[in-house]
């Protein structure tokens, strides 16, 4: 039996609003730790730094002259498919709603890159992260409502993505900023996924943090201050 596609291109018509938001997004945050290490001098690690800077790929022209927080999603393809993203396709930029729910997102993926590791496997992983919250905004399809929500289930698998991969290129196409929708990880959580660097602004003095991560094939950890999140990893076995 053949699967409805649950993309239908007349949604565009009725589909598609001005909306603006505001998102968090968790990067990890090891990069001056690692060159630290093989450095002695703070002229030497500027160095080190400026010649890891050469060496990647070019910002695109949509990131240029914008915050490096705003436009490394962009400048790489990562290997690994994303939900909105086919893997070795230029990246993308996801957020959340809520502190919490992008909490989540990454405590998935560390655990997603942990249990992928035969030799951190049954290790604790240690990291730390730079929340920081982003203004976003421009033309966007809202996967809660209708009439995407029809499909609700494709747009939330846990693992299986090419509806949503579909649907993102089939939004690039009719130059939609941006696209919202439910998170997989923590429900009922919201969250946001850029697809061009324009739609993604921070605003003097932007909120930021600093989470250590803790994890474990078990559970996923994560503290700032006196504010804590625990994710039992059996909701995504």
């Amino acid at each position: 039996m053949t699967r409805r596609a649950p993309l239908h291109a007349d949604w565009f018509d009725s589909g598609v609003a001005p909306r603006d938001a505001a998102l968090w997004r968790g990067v990890e945050a090891q990069h001056l730790v690692a060159t630290m290490k093989l450095v002695d001098t703070a002229s030497e690690q500027h160095l080190l730094e400026d010649l890891l800077e050469a060496s990647k790929p070019a910002l695109p022209a949509q990131g240029a002259g914008r915050h490096y927080l705003i436009a490394t999603p962009f400048r790489y393809r990562p290997q690994h498919e994303s939900r909105f993203r086919p893997a070795g396709s230029p990246g993308l930029w996801y957020g959340a709603e809520m502190l919490e729910v992008a909490c989540a997102e990454v405590a998935y993926w560390k655990w997603r890159f942990l249990r992928d590791s035969d030799a951190l496997r049954h290790h604790a992983l240690h990291t730390q992260h730079t929340f920081f919250e982003a203004r976003i905004s421009g033309a966007c399809v809202d996967l809660t409502a209708p009439p995407w929500v029809a499909s609700a289930r494709a747009w939330t698998h846990p693992t299986r993505y090419a509806d949503c991969q579909a649907l993102a290129q089939a939004a690039r196409e009719r130059d939609v900023a941006w696209i919202r929708y439910s998170s997989a990880r923590s429900k009922p959580g919201v969250c946001g996924v850029a697809l061009t660097a324009q739609a993604l602004a921070l605003e003097p003095g932007f909120a930021q943090q600093t989470w250590s991560c803790k994890t474990t094939l078990a559970n996923v950890y994560l503290r700032h201050a006196q504010q804590s999140f625990s994710f039992d990893a059996a909701r995504w076995a």
